[in-house]
Formats: structure tokens, C-alpha cells, sequence
């Protein structure tokens, strides 16, 4: 009997992966449907799948499941098979990811969580009906509806998100989270609820309940693009379109990114030179993502100020005291403005 819980310590998962003599595959799916019993379902899937070598972290609720994983190539047959035999899961779309990085894998262990919500969103129950959606576009109607003078395309993910890739021309709004872009995108759309909206995320997920939510908000013509980006992505290289949209496709795993057209749309939040690559700051107590250059990780030894360099190259021990005091707390995923970064 397989243990319900990864206990591998990143160290030891990563030397792990690094003995494998075969590549996998990294992929997304979710679907929102009722589920009535998440921890007997959560227990099964995760049983199932240690035992195929599955990779990445699941969000499983009453509402659906929400997944980002990686499958051993070999296995993919079985996985497949494996979906299908859950009545939640058969004939679910898979958005197989862009490209594969050479140099890490997307996940180095298998962790699925029981959550509220799987895209969590901070609205009362009545606030949308998510059976309720917006109109699914392709790629091409996405592309031909993108250039209608009435139609307002709109960024439904993070700030941090949109700042190295987005659409030509889109409504990308200042926020950290979904719960915060809803009415953020409302507000800043509250005299134009007649145009045509054209939503779109990294796989679809937050489209769902963003669009249910702007039409319960009155918004009368709301579409949205099927699959996300990562669909997109893979319909303009298979049918020869016009990619409008530019730079990388954020990605909440190892990668980071995914790079769609060569176009560099950020710069680094130090220096201001032109660069899209996201790090963590190597002070483990800070550990904010933000965007560096090479010359600035170089300068600052991967870090996001000269008070985190000087913490990150303090003796193992010093940072241990630091971190049980309480002075410092990790600020995973929340932006700092280049300034502030740069003179923190």
C-alpha cells in the first residue's frame, strides 16, 4: 500500500529524477464538476497515480479538480486508460504543455490537496453560476474577433503573470490575485457592458468562473478563449496563424515559462535592461519572485536587494536564528515595483 503523502525532501526527489532514464510529459487539465466525497477521491487518485510515476500538484474540491502534472512517456497509455476509468475525469481535455525545459523538470513530487475552491476567488455562492460561461473561441475566431474595434480583450491572470506575455492590446489589470482581478476587471469595464469581451488565461480554468461572473455582472457578449494559451499556442503553430500573443506563458511549476514568440515584452526589475526571467530570491526568507537580468544576478548573487544578498551569504546557522525569530516571511508570488526592488 502506497503512503497518501510525499515526504522526499526536495534534495532527495530531485536526486531522484536525475536517475531516470526516460523523459516525461508535463500537462494540465481541470474540470468542474460535482465531486461527493474529495478525500476518498483525493486518496484514490493519489494511490493510482504514485503507483504510474505521476508528478505535480492537484487541487481537488467539491467544485472539480484543478491539475499541473508530469507523467513518465512510458506511462502515458496507462494514465490515459487511468482517467478514463474515473466516471469525474473520462473524456477530460488535456493541455499538453508548449515546450520542455532541457535543463529541470516541471515537478519533482506527486502532492494533491483538498482545497474549498480550485481556483479560489473570494465571491459569495450566488455571485456567478458556472454553468452559465462565456462563448468558447479557437485560436482563429480568437484571432478574427481580436481585431474588431468593439471587442476589449482582457488578461484574466496575475500581474506578475501578463508583465512577460499578453495579448496585443490587452486589458492587463495591476493585481496579484484572482480573487482581486474579478472586480477589478468589473469596475474597469462597468460603462462597457455592451461590448464584446474576449477573456483568456493560461489553461482556461479562471476564464470558466470570470466569464459566469461578468455575465451574472451584466456584461451582455462575453467569450472566451478555449484551452488558454497553452491551447492557443499549439493551434497557431499547427495551422499557421498569426500569434497575437506575444513574449512567455507564465507557468506555476519548476519551468516558470514557457516561451511562445521570441518578443521580450519586460524588463528586469533591478536594472531596467530588457529580460523576462523570473527567479526566486536566493535568500530562502524572502523568497520573492520577481524578474532579473543576468548581469543582476550576477551583482547580486540571485538575489532581489543587497539586505537579502547579505542574509543569503550569512553561515546556515545565522539563518536558521533568523528565520525561528519570525523577522522575515517568504513573499512567494507578490510583486514589488522595480524601485522598490531595487532599493529594498
Amino acid at each position: 500500500m502506497f503512503k497518501l503523502a510525499n515526504n522526499l525532501s526536495k534534495e532527495d526527489a530531485l536526486k531522484k529524477l536525475s536517475q531516470e532514464t526516460f523523459t516525461r510529459r508535463t500537462l494540465s487539465f481541470y474540470r468542474y464538476v460535482r465531486i461527493s466525497d474529495p478525500q476518498v477521491f483525493r486518496d484514490q487518485l493519489y494511490a493510482e497515480w504514485m503507483q504510474l510515476g505521476v508528478l505535480g500538484r492537484i487541487y481537488v474540491s467539491q467544485e472539480g479538480i484543478n491539475a499541473q502534472i508530469n507523467v513518465p512517456e512510458p506511462q502515458w497509455e496507462a494514465f490515459v486508460q487511468n482517467l478514463e476509468s474515473h466516471r469525474e475525469l473520462a473524456s477530460i481535455p488535456l493541455k499538453i504543455a508548449v515546450e520542455e525545459s532541457q535543463y529541470v523538470e516541471s515537478f519533482y513530487k506527486l502532492t494533491i490537496k483538498l482545497k474549498k475552491q480550485i481556483v479560489a476567488d473570494g465571491l459569495a455562492h450566488d455571485a456567478y453560476d458556472i454553468e452559465n460561461v462565456g462563448t468558447h473561441l479557437n485560436a482563429e475566431e480568437f484571432n478574427k474577433l481580436a481585431e474588431s474595434e468593439d471587442a476589449i480583450i482582457v488578461d484574466m491572470r496575475n500581474a506578475y503573470e501578463s508583465e512577460i506575455g499578453h495579448f496585443e492590446g490587452a486589458l492587463c489589470p495591476d493585481v496579484d490575485t484572482f480573487k482581486d482581478e474579478l472586480p477589478a476587471v468589473r469596475d474597469a469595464l462597468e460603462d462597457k457592458k455592451d461590448k464584446k469581451l474576449l477573456l483568456y488565461c493560461t489553461g482556461g480554468i479562471r476564464c470558466e468562473k470570470a466569464s459566469a461572473y461578468l455575465k451574472n455582472e451584466g456584461f451582455k457578449d462575453v467569450n472566451q478563449l478555449y484551452g488558454g494559451i497553452i491551447n492557443y499556442a499549439h493551434e497557431v503553430k499547427q495551422k499557421g496563424l498569426e500569434s497575437k500573443f506575444k513574449g512567455k506563458n507564465f507557468v506555476f511549476d519548476e519551468r516558470r515559462a514557457e516561451r511562445i514568440t521570441p518578443d521580450v515584452l519586460s524588463q528586469c526589475h533591478q536594472c531596467g535592461a530588457a529580460s523576462d526571467e523570473h527567479v526566486n530570491c536566493a535568500n530562502e526568507m524572502c523568497n520573492l519572485l520577481f524578474i532579473q537580468c543576468a548581469a543582476c544576478a550576477e551583482t547580486f548573487s540571485r538575489c532581489c536587494s543587497e539586505k537579502c544578498k547579505t542574509v543569503a551569504e550569512l553561515p546556515l546557522e545565522e539563518r536558521l536564528r533568523l528565520r525561528k525569530s519570525g523577522q522575515t516571511k517568504p513573499k512567494m508570488f507578490f510583486r514589488k515595483k522595480r524601485s522598490e526592488v531595487a532599493t529594498s
